[in-house]
């Protein structure tokens, strides 16, 4: 099958709309389940892209929660803590496959983001990872193959209208891509670059003592740059994207974007949320949404009376400014990259309030020295890939 009729484009007025091969070759997609429509497809493909270079980079499974042409949250199968476990919803599960781990926190790192995502798995979907889709709010999946208990369990999600895409592991795209734009026809070639130890060897900085684990994260966040909307910055610990800011304009409203993020999925960590006792029967989401809000600014709102009542058994006490900070002052050696160079430092700034120790960039700014110096401030380590990594 060299094409796909599918319902509408990007919106239902955008009609025909189709996904096909211009060559008349075989799609490389074969749809096992549902009927996925535009932006699924966009989001699937981008997303098989990302696990595939992730997994080839760190040798783990990978998995990405896709939203809107831009990944939610990104991961490799590495064990969950206790703690993560339970922020991430999946305690009552027992233990994991290493691919249900990585989709559990490429889900959990941002679950308000995640809700109705499109997922992209490296390896083959087990019946792990299959059960823990099955439970979360989602639109679709694509992987290189399924189990058949996985595929039995998938199938039945949505009342049988769950999307399930299976993709060709061995395809390789031509080396010119296109696009149209108001009829214009763009033609560039693919990004193929390689994400590796030799991109990751030029420090600037003094400190230039980088672990394992954070070199890993480097590449984990620099892949996941590589498909996120630019202007794009990715926050990454432990092996998986904690925040994400994608295309904004300005790179330091991106910096506190994604940084806003990896400060709520600490948080979330905390003592104050972890003893958040909810009223039984209240759906992940409904748990989710409150805790989002109870961190916040305006925490009033699940805590008025008459309001607390709905989402918990007992009124929780106020996260006061002064909690969250001393919380935070606590998250630590973490690796943020960015897609392009950063101006000012006041990226860096920004960036060490969320424990920011090791910094991935492409460098070339006017202001390089000024950055580096911040980076030295605060005993940094930071690479110059000498790379840009826009993607639109």
């Amino acid at each position: 099958m060299n094409e796909i009729q599918l319902k509408y484009g990007c919106n239902p007025n955008q009609k025909p709309s189709r996904i096909f091969m211009e060559d008349g070759s075989d799609l490389p997609v074969t749809v096992l389940n549902g009927k996925p429509g535009y932006i699924n497809f966009l989001d699937a493909l981008n997303g098989w892209q990302l696990v595939s270079e992730l997994k080839k980079a760190t040798g783990l499974p990978a998995a990405t929660s896709f939203k809107h042409v831009s990944p939610a949250g990104a991961a490799v199968g590495l064990p969950l803590t206790d703690t993560l476990a339970k922020i991430y919803w999946v305690d009552d599960l027992g233990e994991l496959s290493p691919l249900a781990c990585a989709y559990a926190r490429a889900r959990g790192a941002d679950r308000m983001s995640s809700f109705g995502d499109f997922i992209a798995l490296s390896d083959v979907c087990d019946a792990d990872t299959a059960k823990l889709i099955k439970r979360e709010v989602s639109d679709g999946v694509i992987a290189p193959g399924y189990t058949d208990e996985a595929l039995e369990i998938l199938r039945a999600k949505k009342k049988g209208g769950y999307n399930v895409i299976q993709i060709d592991p061995s395809y390789r795209p031509a080396e010119i891509e296109r696009k149209q734009v108001f009829g214009v026809t763009f033609e560039q070639g693919r990004n193929e670059l390689n994400i590796d130890e030799e991109l990751l060897s030029n420090f600037v900085t003094k400190n230039k003592e980088v672990p394992e684990e954070a070199l890993i994260d480097m590449k984990i966040a620099l892949i996941t740059l590589k498909y996120t909307q630019s202007n794009s910055v990715c926050y990454v610990k432990g092996g998986q994207a904690i925040g994400i800011g994608a295309g904004q304009q300005s790179r330091i409203h991106c910096t506190r974007l994604a940084g806003q993020k990896a400060d709520n999925w600490w948080l979330r960590q905390s003592p104050q949320v972890l003893g958040l006792q909810f009223v039984d029967g209240l759906g992940r989401a409904d748990r989710d949404n409150a805790i989002d809000v109870y961190m916040g600014d305006e925490y009033e709102d699940v805590l008025a009376d008459g309001v607390w009542q709905t989402r918990f058994k007992v009124k929780p006490a106020v996260f006061t400014r002064e909690e969250k900070h001393a919380w935070l002052n606590q998250l630590t050696d973490v690796t943020l990259g960015s897609d392009a160079f950063f101006p000012f430092s006041d990226n860096i700034e920004r960036a060490h309030k969320s424990g920011v120790k090791y910094i991935a960039q492409p460098g070339g700014s006017v202001r390089d020295d000024a950055v580096i110096e911040c980076c030295d401030k605060y005993d940094m380590a930071m690479v110059f890939t000498g790379i840009r990594l826009f993607h639109h």
